[in-house]
Order: C-alpha cells, then structure tokens, then sequence
C-alpha cells in the first residue's frame, strides 16, 4: 500500500542525524518537523528566517508571526534564533545546512530535480529552492511516485525547466526509497505492501533493482 503524506515524512525523518541544520522545503517536507526521532538534537531552518524551528503548535501555542516558508504556523524549540530572511540565505548559500528536504514535480536518474515551474500553469515558483540545491550538502527530495494519471516522476530526464543539476542524492516516494547515483536510481527500501514490480512499472528511469529489497520500517 503507498504510504501516505505522514508516513513519508516519518521515513524521511530516519535520515537526520544528530547535530545537523535541516532545511524543509514546502509540502510533504514541512511534517518533518513533527517526526524527529527521540535522542537526537537538529536544529530546524527556514529560509524566511527562524532556526530551531519546532512542529506545528496546538490552538492554544498558535502564534501568527511564527511562520515557516510554507506560511503555516509553527514552534521554536529552545535555543531558537529569530533573523532576517538575508542572513537565512547567507547561512544557505555559505553552506552550514546538512540536509534539506525538497518536493518535486520530477526527478531523473542524474540527480537533476525539477521542481518551481510547470509552463502553462500557475505554480508559486523558485522560493529559496534554487539557493538550497546549490548549498546544501545533502539533499532529500520527497514526493508521490507517479502523478495522479500514472506517470512517473522518476524519469531518465527531467521534461520540466530545472531548479538543480546533479543534486538530489536520495528520494523518497510514497512507494519506495531510492538513492541516486552512477545514472540510476537504485532501489533500498519499498512501502510496505508494494512490490518490486509496481515499483518497475512506474519509475520511467533506469532503476537497479538488487536481489533483496527489504520493506520501510517505521
């Protein structure tokens, strides 16, 4: 069975480690912030300006001018520190963010990531995106597999205008784990309930596939 929006943000989550700067991207990325594994310490980033950023508050902790990039309402954990959005990007573009975390409407088997502009359509457009592929260390892009036609997302080559080339090192889908490297997508982990085989059917890049692909463990 795919995994649903929370359950991609909880798989995600397993990839911080402990002491890293993390930037979330909007979408999926934001409920990271809820699943952060007990026992490690990372410090939140958002582009608009808050470091130490924290989950979503309950009615009662709602604050409106506590925001992340998405404009949704969040919390500061303590030690939270509060600034303008150009020292934000200053932090970005110097390269001090361990890991960002990404959507995207595709992904192809070189790491580019296609992800702010789809022609035609009105979309929000780059953001900060296009600062955070260029600096970050490590990048996580997350999202649904295929689009709600049946067309995959991860393909031999991006149709849409890029935000980033050879950078996307892992993605992490609503079917499946996978990392990028050597031109290909490689094959780690399946959602529970899916097989091998659905995963074959809706990657449209070149997927190595080994002989035992254990299932995602929440």
């Amino acid at each position: 069975m795919a995994l649903t929006r929370e359950q991609m943000a909880m798989r995600v989550a397993k990839e911080l480690q402990d002491g890293y700067y993390v930037n979330l991207g909007i979408g999926i990325p934001t409920l990271v912030a809820n699943y952060v594994p007990t026992g490690i310490a990372v410090m939140l980033q958002s582009e608009n300006g808050l470091l130490g950023m924290g989950p979503y508050p309950d009615e009662a902790a709602v604050d409106a001018d506590m925001i992340n990039a998405g404009k949704e309402t969040v919390t500061a954990v303590q030690g939270a520190a509060i600034f303008s959005s150009a020292e934000s990007f200053a932090m970005i573009r110097g390269g001090h963010v361990d890991l960002t975390v990404l959507g995207a409407f595709e992904v192809d088997q070189q790491g580019n990531i296609a992800s702010w502009t789809i022609p035609g359509k009105l979309v929000k457009g780059m953001g900060g995106a296009m600062d955070l592929v260029a600096g970050a260390k490590n990048i996580i892009c997350t999202m649904t597999h295929a689009s709600k036609h049946g067309e995959s997302k991860l393909l031999a080559q991006c149709s849409l205008p890029l935000t980033g080339k050879s950078c996307i090192n892992k993605v992490i889908t609503d079917l499946a784990l996978l990392e990028i490297r050597e031109g290909a997508f490689h094959l780690l982990e399946r959602a529970p309930g899916v097989s091998v085989t659905e995963i074959q059917q809706k990657t449209a890049g070149r997927l190595v596939v080994p002989s035992h692909v254990p299932e995602m463990i929440f």
